[in-house]
């Protein structure tokens, strides 16, 4: 089946899952650089604003994705990404250090991202159909998982002592991804032809405004932001409270090769449990979900996902916060690729890259809700992040279910139209 597949899809897994290897052996670790380098109150400043200029590239690139085509968008982001790279090297070389010169191009390296991303999302659903957008998501997904937990372990082992060689690693991985980008994938959009002033901001806001206007849609963004809020927990207030309340003690497994567990090393076995189970189940999890109904697979997922991260939220069992973390990864496993198809084809075809764009925000307001996190838990406790999980669940089935029906609604009120007009 894979091979069936239109080669542009091949194509973006095979250098997403490069660019995210590279990628996440430097970037998840830059936190350490600026500290290191300036102090950690100026690291979390400048890092916030490049997670905010990404955001804002990301709905400029989403925009060009319908005004120019994928493929120059694609292309033009790939050459910024190697010029960035390329300046982060020279502000790293043995001769030459400049954190701020670093920093630069890392916003830099943002924009580039934040260009490429909605063109490329809008790119897989162009060729794309409705029978293999699952597939398609869950090979990407499980692409994404195995990349980044490769990367984890090699930028864990050599960020410290081979900076100024994982970047050049990066470089060449972004050389041969432009490569790959401009000489393989095929153009799959080709827009109608704009007035002079399609590049001001204008028409960009008109672009939004109509897709703000898209009630559905936004009320599956919605259902999204609360699904991805509950998963950016993890790394906020679950962290936080494994940390303060998890005692260092001897764990083993059926008595054998006992560690000293404290609650960081907790939270790392946990976070590896679930990306291997990832990885490990995502062939047979694609297999079981053929011919299955996506809607009822995204609420199941959604359920299982919600009930699992609930109790991460105040148990100190460790067998059971492992049974905990299998429950959810199965869950994630079944809304993952079933809510993106489902989002393929809510969005309006001639607007994709802006839809794309918009979608972004689902990830941006989940990592908010997850600092939020942290202060609700000092409020209500464990049993009450629990409840708030729950609730957050039910709000993602919810505001989804709600968005389907609306959407089926104006598909109806669109052919009666039609059928009127032609009579």
């Amino acid at each position: 089946m894979f091979r069936e597949l239109h080669p542009n899809i091949k194509i973006r897994i095979y250098t997403s899952f490069l660019s995210r290897l590279a990628g996440s052996m430097v970037f998840p670790f830059m936190a350490i650089y600026f500290t290191r380098e300036i102090n950690a109150v100026t690291a979390g400043i400048l890092l916030l604003i490049q997670v905010v200029v990404q955001f804002l590239a990301g709905f400029y690139g989403g925009y060009l994705a319908d005004v120019l085509g994928r493929k120059k968008v694609m292309v033009a982001g790939e050459w910024m990404k190697v010029f960035s790279i390329a300046g982060m090297i020279l502000a790293n070389s043995p001769s030459f250090t400049s954190p701020w010169l670093t920093f630069f191009m890392l916003v830099l390296l943002g924009i580039s991202m934040g260009i490429v991303n909605p063109a490329a999302e809008a790119m897989l659903v162009d060729v794309s159909t409705k029978e293999t957008r699952t597939m398609i998501y869950s090979i990407n997904y499980w692409s994404i998982n195995l990349s980044i937990m490769l990367a984890f372990i090699a930028g864990g082992w050599f960020f410290e002592t081979n900076f100024f060689e994982l970047l050049i690693s990066l470089l060449a991985i972004s050389v041969f991804i432009l490569w790959m980008t401009k000489a393989k994938i095929e153009e799959t959009y080709v827009p109608e032809k704009k007035a002079a002033n399609s590049f001001s901001f204008k028409p960009i806001i008109k672009s939004y405004a109509a897709v703000l206007k898209d009630l559905p849609f936004i009320l599956f963004t919605v259902g999204g932001i609360a699904i991805l809020s509950i998963e950016f927990q993890r790394n906020h207030f679950m962290a936080v409270r494994l940390e303060e309340e998890i005692p260092k003690q001897l764990f083993s497994v059926w008595g054998l090769f006992p560690v000293e567990m404290t609650g960081v090393r907790l939270l790392s076995l946990l976070t590896i449990e679930n990306t291997l189970l990832i990885v490990l189940l995502t062939a047979a999890v694609t297999k079981w979900l053929k011919n299955k109904p996506e809607q009822k697979m995204m609420y199941l997922g959604f359920t299982i996902f919600g009930a699992g991260y609930s109790v991460l939220a105040f148990s100190n069992s460790i067998p059971i916060l492992i049974t905990a973390v299998l429950i959810m990864t199965v869950g994630e496993l079944l809304y993952v690729p079933s809510r993106q198809a489902i989002l393929a084809d809510m969005i309006d075809e001639t607007q994709r890259g802006s839809y794309m764009a918009m979608n972004g925000m689902v990830f941006q307001a989940g990592k908010i809700f997850g600092v939020l996190g942290i202060m609700a838990w000092e409020a209500v406790g464990g049993l009450g992040m629990a409840v708030l999980i729950l609730l957050f669940t039910f709000t993602g089935i919810w505001s989804s279910r709600l968005a389907i029906l609306k959407r089926a609604e104006k598909k109806e009120q669109g052919k009666i139209k039609r059928v009127d007009a032609a009579s």
